[in-house]
Parts: C-alpha cells; sequence; structure tokens
C-alpha cells in the first residue's frame, strides 16, 4: 500500500543531509557524448490527403482568448517574456513535441509527438502522430522515414472525438495527449496524460482499444478526464480527481518478454488531499503494472522517488526484467550563467535548469508497492565533450541540455543511451534566449553506468 504522510512531514524528510541525499540517489556516473543530430524545430508534414480541411492547419486556436485565428504566424512564440521567433498557426502538422522514444532491432527509432500545443483547448487541429526515425550519427541528420496519424474509426474512445462526425476520424490533441510509447508486433502501446488512459493502436495507427487506470482498486484520475461532470449547481460538491492536470503518464516502459507494461505518472497521487511520499519521505510518482496478456492492471505497482529539486520524469524504458531508465527533471530551462539578476525578462532565464538527469533504477518483487531503488545517474547539464562532436550546445569540451522538457530515453547497447528533448514548438527556448529549440538527440557513452548494480 501505498503510504501517505502529511505535506509538512514529506517536506521534512525531504531537507535531508547531503550525505543522505546521495546515498539514496545512488552513485553519479559519467557521460561522454558520442553523437548529435538535430531535427529543426520548425519541421512540418503535410496532413493526409483524407483529412479534413480544418486539419491542414495546425495552432489556430492559441491566441491568448483561444479565438481562431487563419493569418499564419500571427500568436507568436513566448517563453515567459522571451519571444522565440517562430510564431502560429503554421501550413500543415508540426513534427515537434518528441515525447517518448524506442529502439528498434534494425538500429531505427519509433517516437512520438505529444498533444500539440499544451492543452486540450489550444490542440483541437493538431493531429496525433507516430514517427519512424532514422539517425545518422555521423552526419548529425534526422530523417522522418514515416509518420502514421492516429485514428479511431471504430469508435474505440470511450467519449466524443473532436472529428466525431467525420469520416476518417483522425485524433487530434483535444482528444488525448500522447507521451509515451512502445511498438510490439501488432501495433503501438501509448500512455496519454489526460485520462490517463493505456492506449492500444494497431500497425496502421487505428485505435483498438482504451485502458482506464487504476492502481489495486483505485481509480486514477485526471482533471482532463473527459469522465468529470461538474454539477449542475454550485452548491453541490465537485467531482473529485487525485492528479494534477499534466500528471498522468509521461513514461511506458515494456518487459523484456513482452509480458508487462509499466506505466510511470508524471505526478503524484493525492489522498485526502495529501500527496505519496514513500517510506522515507520522497514524493513518489506511480509505477503501474499492466499484463498485456490479460489487457488489465495486475494491481501491482512501484512509487518512483523523486530527487531533491527534482519535479516530473520525462521517459521511461526497461533494460532487464528488473532495471529502467528513467529522465527525472526539475522545470527550469537555460543556463545559469544567463539567469535573470532579478525580474524575468526577455534577456535572460527566469529560471535556470538545474536538474536534469537519467536514473538507473531496480524494481523487484522485494520492493513492490514501495519505492524503486535509484542506482545512480548522469547528470544531463554536465556530459563531456572531449572531441567536439556537438552541434550546437557544447562549451568548453562540454555538452549540456538545459531545456525544459527532456523526453526521450532508451539504451541504445551496452555501451550508449539515445537522449532526446520535447521542444514545445513554439513555446520553449531553453538553448538560446531568443529562439524556439530544435529537437536534438544525442549519443552518449555511459557504459559504466549502465552496468551499474
Amino acid at each position: 500500500m501505498t503510504k501517505i504522510l502529511a505535506p509538512s512531514i514529506a517536506l521534512l524528510l525531504l531537507g535531508m543531509s547531503g550525505a543522505t541525499a546521495q546515498s539514496v540517489e545512488g552513485q553519479v556516473f559519467d557521460a561522454t557524448l558520442a553523437g548529435q543530430a538535430v531535427l529543426p524545430a520548425a519541421t512540418v508534414v503535410a496532413a493526409p490527403a483524407d483529412a479534413p480541411t480544418f486539419l491542414k492547419q495546425a495552432g489556430k486556436f492559441t491566441t491568448a482568448d483561444r479565438l481562431r485565428t487563419t493569418e499564419l504566424g500571427k500568436v507568436p512564440g513566448m517563453d515567459g517574456k522571451r519571444p522565440t521567433n517562430a510564431g502560429l498557426p503554421i501550413d500543415g502538422q508540426s513534427v515537434q513535441g518528441f515525447s517518448g522514444i524506442r529502439k528498434m532491432p534494425d538500429g531505427t527509432f519509433w517516437s512520438l509527438s505529444d498533444n500539440g500545443f499544451g492543452s486540450r483547448a489550444t490542440s483541437s487541429d493538431a493531429m496525433l502522430m507516430l514517427h519512424h526515425l532514422a539517425i545518422d550519427w555521423a552526419t548529425g541528420t534526422v530523417d522522418r522515414t514515416e509518420t502514421i496519424f492516429l485514428s479511431d474509426p471504430d469508435m474505440k474512445a470511450p467519449f466524443p472525438i473532436t472529428l466525431e462526425g467525420t469520416d476518417t476520424r483522425y485524433l487530434t490533441g483535444a482528444d488525448f495527449d500522447l507521451e509515451s510509447i512502445q511498438p510490439v508486433a501488432d501495433g503501438f502501446w501509448v500512455g496519454e496524460e489526460f485520462g490517463p488512459y493505456l492506449l492500444k493502436f494497431d500497425l496502421q495507427g487505428r485505435l483498438q482499444s482504451t485502458h482506464a487506470t487504476r492502481i489495486g482498486e483505485t481509480k486514477v484520475i485526471s482533471p482532463d478526464n473527459l469522465t468529470l461532470k461538474l454539477p449542475d449547481n454550485p452548491t453541490k460538491p465537485l467531482p473529485s480527481f487525485n492528479l494534477k492536470r499534466t500528471g498522468g503518464y509521461e513514461g511506458l516502459a515494456l518487459s523484456p518478454d513482452g509480458t508487462r507494461l509499466y506505466a510511470l505518472l508524471e505526478g503524484p497521487l493525492y489522498t485526502d488531499g495529501k500527496v505519496a511520499t514513500t517510506e522515507d519521505g520522497r514524493i513518489g510518482l506511480g509505477i503501474i503494472e499492466f499484463d498485456t496478456a490479460k489487457d488489465d492492471w495486475t494491481g501491482r505497482s512501484w512509487l518512483y522517488p523523486l530527487a531533491e529539486g527534482g519535479e516530473a520524469i520525462g521517459d521511461f524504458n526497461m533494460i532487464s526484467e528488473t532495471e529502467g531508465l528513467v529522465i527525472e527533471r526539475d522545470n527550469g530551462a537555460g543556463r545559469a550563467t544567463e539567469a535573470c539578476k532579478s525580474e524575468p525578462a526577455a534577456d535572460c532565464f527566469a529560471t535556470p535548469a538545474k536538474l536534469k538527469r537519467v536514473y538507473k533504477i531496480e524494481m523487484t518483487d522485494e520492493n513492490a508497492g514501495k519505492a524503486a531503488r535509484k542506482v545512480g545517474y548522469i547528470d544531463l547539464l554536465a556530459i563531456k565533450d572531449p572531441n567536439g562532436l556537438a552541434k550546437q550546445g557544447g562549451r568548453d569540451g562540454t555538452y549540456d541540455m538545459p531545456f525544459v522538457t527532456i523526453e526521450n530515453v532508451d539504451r541504445v547497447d551496452e555501451t550508449y543511451i539515445i537522449v532526446g528533448n520535447d521542444n514545445n514548438f513554439p513555446f520553449s527556448a531553453g538553448r538560446e534566449l531568443d529562439k524556439t529549440d530544435d529537437n536534438e538527440f544525442v549519443l552518449l557513452d555511459v557504459a559504466d553506468f549502465l552496468k551499474a548494480k
């Protein structure tokens, strides 16, 4: 059972000594840059020929009042006080927001674009897509070899979708917020945030099933879950939910034998207003086990313990029956050397990045229902680059990833992992003060980290 502690106790325990904090976080390992590939931020793909005209442009509802605009680029991309030199709407669909990655046996990768432009209200014209990527580390290029546009022709979504009355029934960012992916022989498992739901698509991207979330008998519900209904009378009680907005599935891992999925929430569960914590008081995010043969939750779960300063996870992949890789991050962006001296402004980073890590964790039968063990981590703000391989982001023999959201990690082989950012086009500018982030993928040499026990 998840142990619940009062927030004041949790905060007290989170303020442990440096020595104790280091031990619970595991050992720090070096990472060395072995390659970098960049997909430009402004990369777009045309909507399918059979898509409604409504989908030929994306970002038409991103004004402050959410009213329609069709003038290209009229809505400037902003990261806080800083313009990002890009705007909405755009012609076509934005290939951005990479939020989950999985390496395939042939060396290619599957990834996905998330919900679009940050919310249901802004993303009804953003198509949901899966991308098959071939990365050439020698040339530093990313080739999108295939894009699958997701749809719901058999009405498997448990609610009316945005394009309910169309023949093609393409899915959009007003229907689901896709954040994690696992390709399998007959299609794709996808974790999403709004429900949160676990979704199954076939190889053509057609929705096959939706699975509402449970931990044991507890239903997991976010404020974006469309089954929630406001009362007609303000004196009546409001519907209950136990996740913060955007606290749904950010990570989805698959066991090596394919029999289990492990869905990792981005935010903690709340019970009676109290946040879920581990036995030593750290805030814990639920890792929930799903049986792929039975198409149901097993009732087993673990807690992923956030580090002091950690605010969310970004991606999750298993590398053995009991070990996985998890991205953990804060909500900062940009280098500390360019931090604002006082009030946020256009020429400085208001909240610089401080914690961007990849952890190796261990989940066993013995610690089921408790905290997964953190074996160790690498620091994505201090990657060695002795050979000057960074095409962007390199400085004084190092490379860093000071992005607000880093949401792609998987093992490539026994030596290397791949890591990539979600660039939130056109709203995130963490690499430069005045330029929207590109999609950066890096190959990291972390042999000792992968072998750590």
